[in-house]
């Protein structure tokens, strides 16, 4: 079923409400998602984008329900990646003449996807797309936001930017636009949408969003390809972009740890315990890495101004949930954060070394050489995790 967006634009897409994971299982979807597809009916009919591979045929039957697929004059695919493009290879069975609009990469990743040499027509940054009753769609590429191929498809007249995946969130909702739904979920979402997938381009997001901001349009919606669509006070989630590209950091210092009998917990909260001490404004959280939701963690260490991570030694190395960790961050590439790192052993001792060694190479400052420990830390050694939070603080704030 279609639903009114504005004037002559609706809703197409697919709501998800039993996804838990996305891109394989390297994201985890609380809230569910949508596949977000829209169809303009001016003089000319337009798709932009389609919907997941394992939604294809429900997709063109339900669109063939309220449309004559024949009716299609162009398709727009902003993106290749298949929870956007998925449906393509059951629809140009129907209508195999229809032009594809999308970027020179896209072409290539659409090409690489579906193997198919459909009608594609090449757009770049400028180029527009008469639709009659005197509306364009003005395209704007956005490469490496998150893909190569990205770009952005702009409704004048309407005034709607139909965005992709920039702005979006992994949400399911019956709702369609922002000012119907649980604030607190929507940007809890939105933020770590942002802190998992576009952390690692964030010096892009800055340089495309100035970039659209300079063509002075109005934008009086931000169509996303996932989630809920900004129609109130729309360009709110461009200013939280500007800002979360911007090393973003709030007051706040994240424990992340991993342990075989408790040790390496026990020295967590001692530590966390020194740091509430030394400044009871600081905002500090534990977070045990075998346990809690990796992109959660992601989406803590984004938040983050400094984080400490921890691991008893096991087999000369440190334990594989904190390994994982750490890895995941490096690919992320955050920014302007300082940690440190901690952890007891009984034979050999490595995994201080280790951590030091893995947070530098991710991109953190290290602090100080970090805390390690020998044993199972009795009050002594507890002490010492206490007064190695406080001296963190206080180091944090002389950087």
């Amino acid at each position: 079923m279609k639903r009114h967006i504005k004037s002559q634009v609706y809703w197409v897409g697919k709501k998800d409400w039993e996804l838990t994971s996305f891109h394989g299982d390297e994201y985890s979807t609380h809230k569910g998602s949508s596949y977000n597809s829209f169809l303009i009916q001016e003089e000319k009919t337009v798709l932009i984008d389609t919907v997941w591979a394992p939604f294809a045929k429900d997709f063109v039957a339900n669109l063939e329900q309220e449309i004559d697929l024949a009716s299609i004059d162009y398709i727009i695919a902003n993106h290749a990646e298949v929870d956007h493009s998925g449906a393509l290879p059951e629809l140009m069975q129907r209508i195999p003449d229809v032009p594809i609009y999308c970027t020179a990469n896209g072409v290539k990743s659409l090409r690489g996807h579906y193997h198919q040499d459909w009608n594609f027509k090449t757009v770049k940054t400028g180029d527009t797309l008469d639709i009659g009753n005197g509306k364009q769609l003005v395209f704007i590429e956005a490469p490496m936001l998150h893909w190569p191929d990205s770009m952005f498809t702009y409704l004048t007249g309407d005034s709607i930017l139909f965005s992709n995946d920039a702005f979006g969130q992994h949400y399911a909702s019956e709702h369609l636009f922002n000012d119907q739904v649980d604030q607190e979920e929507l940007f809890q979402e939105a933020i770590k949408y942002y802190a998992n997938i576009l952390t690692p381009f964030s010096p892009l997001v800055t340089k495309k969003i100035k970039e659209v901001l300079a063509l002075e349009v109005p934008v009086d919606m931000i169509a996303t390809s996932h989630g809920i669509i900004w129609r109130e006070n729309p360009t709110q989630i461009v200013e939280k972009y500007l800002e979360w590209a911007d090393q973003y950091q709030e007051n706040r210092i994240s424990l992340i740890y991993d342990t075989m009998w408790g040790g390496t917990r026990r020295l967590a909260e001692a530590i966390a315990e020194g740091i509430h001490n030394a400044d009871p404004q600081v905002d500090v959280r534990l977070f045990n890495s075998a346990k809690r939701d990796k992109n959660d963690i992601m989406t803590e260490i984004f938040a983050s101004k400094a984080i400490m991570l921890g691991s008893p030694t096991i087999n000369k190395g440190i334990l594989t949930s904190t390994a994982a960790i750490i890895e995941e961050a490096k690919g992320l590439k955050f920014r302007g954060k300082q940690a440190a790192a901690f952890g007891p052993y009984g034979w050999s001792g490595e995994s201080v070394s280790i951590l030091n060694k893995a947070l530098e190479d991710s991109g953190f400052k290290l602090v100080n050489d970090g805390l390690k420990t020998l044993w199972e830390p009795d009050e002594a050694i507890l002490d010492t995790a206490r007064n190695f939070g406080k001296e963190f603080v206080a180091a944090l704030e002389k950087g």
